[in-house]
């Protein structure tokens, strides 16, 4: 018997061993079937994985199934993971939801989780879109999200899609070293509200190799965000990646640490953007911003600092943000734009932003609104390299007759 022989056969050994220490819980045996609501088999199955001493998995398996609501809840004694092979269809009404102030799918306080097996959480949103009101009601009914994780460590969510939600896609609250991996958001370019992933209070959160598309930022980034990098990611339609918006509360945290490399924007309302309120009384630091390797295609706003946030009017501009922008880089930056104006920096009076770097930036409109341009504001940008167009600088002045 070759040596190799001999690994591959203590190898298959192990790959054995190992499959036959992970129990797998299939929803079947606790009662799902097909067109009935499968919730409480969901949690039957999920409380006796969370209570094994060995990994566990979670089983979903292929077909269309319908579940009201499902709260999936820690500590996990081994790791788990759940693996959804299937459809998952939610309630078109979501006053049918048990717990109508809730999510759709919550999953808490786990460590080593994984969810997984290329399966499709399906929020049916259509209906619910309609009465969406929020942009100008303030009391406006709260939709639930498709899939909220809060304190989740140390896991991975690949393989999946979120669908249609009829609210944010994601939330990821208070996490820790979570990586999204091969994930896809899809949602009509005109669906309102429906953000890809909404990221705050957490740190070193990794989104790669995902797709997103939908109708809002496909990527929204909360206060105390730390660490968070993105990276081949495809974003489009929507309303690109976005720090932000921070400043309404005083309780907001610093964000530290965000890298956005290697991804594609194609048709978006923005590409890259941090944004921030005026006339707000938060106070915390935005710094440390990376934005390298981007493609803008036919993107209206690719390059955007903006602390006059104020959309639907509802703010005043009277005071300028508390916020200060700091160590904020960009390079490699190219594509096309579908408005004149390529980039703007428009920083707090009160509050300067502080070593923005701009490297090489291709920018290039072929629109009939005018010649493509910069708009600045209360900030000295570094210049290395090429920027097409001329970066910050000022419009000659106009010649007075005589």
């Amino acid at each position: 018997m070759t040596p190799t022989f001999k690994i591959l056969i203590v190898l298959s050994s192990l790959a054995c061993i190992a499959n036959a220490q992970q129990k797998v819980f299939d929803v079947r045996t606790f009662g799902a079937k097909q067109n009935a609501d499968i919730s409480q088999a969901l949690l039957s199955a999920w409380k006796e994985a969370c209570a094994s001493p060995t990994p566990s998995t979670v089983l979903i398996p292929k077909g269309t199934w319908s579940l009201k609501q499902a709260k999936l809840v820690g500590p996990n004694k081994a790791p788990v993971e759940l693996r959804v092979e299937g459809i998952l269809k939610a309630p078109l009404d979501p006053t049918q939801m048990p717990n109508k102030q809730g999510e759709w799918v919550t999953i808490n306080y786990l460590d080593n989780f994984t969810l997984s097996g290329g399966g499709v959480f399906d929020g049916q949103g259509h209906e619910a879109w309609k009465r969406n009101d929020c942009h100008k009601n303030k009391n406006c009914v709260k939709l639930p999200l498709n899939l909220s994780f809060n304190f989740i460590t140390n896991s991975t969510i690949r393989d999946v899609t979120t669908k249609d939600s009829k609210n944010f896609h994601v939330n990821v609250i208070g996490c820790y070293n979570v990586t999204f991996l091969r994930f896809t958001v899809s949602a009509p370019g005109d669906s309102p509200n429906t953000d890809g992933l909404h990221i705050a209070r957490s740190k070193k959160i990794n989104v790669t190799d995902s797709v997103i598309k939908t109708g809002d930022d496909c990527v929204s980034i909360g206060d105390g965000t730390e660490q968070l990098h993105i990276e081949n990611v495809v974003c489009g339609p929507g309303h690109g990646i976005s720090v932000g918006s921070l400043g309404r509360s005083t309780t907001e945290q610093d964000v530290i640490g965000i890298y956005v490399k290697n991804c594609t924007f194609i048709g978006t309302q923005n590409g890259v953007r941090i944004k921030t309120w005026p006339s707000a009384p938060a106070t915390l630091k935005v710094t440390d911003l990376q934005f390298e390797d981007l493609i803008m295609d036919k993107v209206t706003y690719p390059i955007v600092i903006d602390q006059e946030y104020c959309p639907h009017n509802l703010c005043k501009l009277d005071s300028p943000s508390l916020i200060k922008i700091s160590n904020v880089k960009l390079n490699k930056i190219r594509g096309t734009t579908s408005d004149p104006v390529a980039v703007t920096f428009m920083c707090s009076k009160t509050k300067p932003c502080e070593n923005v770097q701009v490297g090489d930036i291709n920018l290039t409109y072929d629109g009939t609104l005018g010649p493509i341009t910069t708009k600045c504001n209360n900030v000295k940008p570094s210049l290395t390299g090429k920027q097409n167009p001329p970066l910050c600088v000022p419009a000659p002045a106009s010649k007075q007759s005589a």
